[in-house]
């Protein structure tokens, strides 16, 4: 006689939703492509803001939701090169580099291709029994979030000052390839996530939030070039600190 045929495996629904916030994510990085072709940067850019912030958010939910799964890794990670390799690639190129269209291309390719290199090394190394010592603390090279909010300074510079202050198209394809560079790189770099504060100095931070929030709603491309040139002086910072570690010894 038959053996008896097996039900099939139920899932709780909410466990899909860390899924459901990459897709989203997704979503917004390819629909910020779409406005960019329009000519709508302002728009692009808030999308890739918002895709960011999914992001940021989907992991921390299958934590939360104990369904972290081997598929939802490898969505993440797809969608991440999506919306910080090839969307504000394109977007910066629709801006600014279609004079230079073969220079500009070329620049394009290279960072795209950083960010894939980027990724699948934090792919490998996320399977790692037991990372570098460094990244307890920092990342080695810049994260394929922070690299596409640092590739679009040019956008914001020229944004902020009116297009008074527009840089020539081979700045910015030069530009691109060092955040490109930045991001394959060993050079430490901030990790937010990773950063401890003191308990009786929370009230402090979540008033810092605030106005950063604030600032980004009133004055967002001024907000946005600041925190990009705060972000390189970090890294510069833990470049310097390298240096003067093997000379102390």
């Amino acid at each position: 006689m038959a053996a008896p045929a097996e039900p099939p495996r139920q899932l709780l629904l909410l466990k899909l939703l860390p899924n459901l916030v990459s897709i989203l994510a997704l979503c917004a990085g390819l629909t910020a492509i779409r406005y960019a072709i329009a000519g709508n940067f302002t728009l692009a850019v808030l999308l890739i803001g918002v895709a960011a912030a999914l992001d940021g958010l989907d992991g921390r939910l299958a934590r939360m939701l104990k369904s972290e799964s081997a598929i939802g890794a490898e969505l993440d990670s797809l969608c991440d090169f999506v919306n910080f390799g090839v969307t504000p690639a394109l977007v910066l190129y629709l801006w600014g580099l279609r004079p230079e269209t073969s220079l500009g291309w070329i620049a394009v390719l290279v960072y795209v291709v950083c960010c894939m290199l980027r990724l699948a090394r934090f792919n490998v190394g996320s399977r790692a029994p037991a990372g570098e010592a460094a990244e307890k603390t920092s990342f080695i090279g810049v994260p394929s979030p922070a690299g596409a909010m640092l590739v679009l300074s040019p956008l914001y510079l020229a944004f902020a000052t009116d297009r008074v202050l527009t840089l020539p198209a081979v700045v910015v394809a030069a530009w691109m390839v060092g955040i490109g560079a930045l991001m394959i790189s060993r050079v430490r770099t901030p990790s937010l996530k990773r950063i401890t504060i003191s308990a009786e100095h929370a009230r402090y931070a979540l008033v810092g939030a605030v106005v950063v929030v604030a600032a980004l709603l009133t004055y967002p491309w001024v907000t946005l070039l600041t925190l990009c040139l705060v972000y390189l002086a970090g890294v510069l910072w833990l470049a310097m600190q390298s240096f003067r570690k093997p000379n102390s010894t």
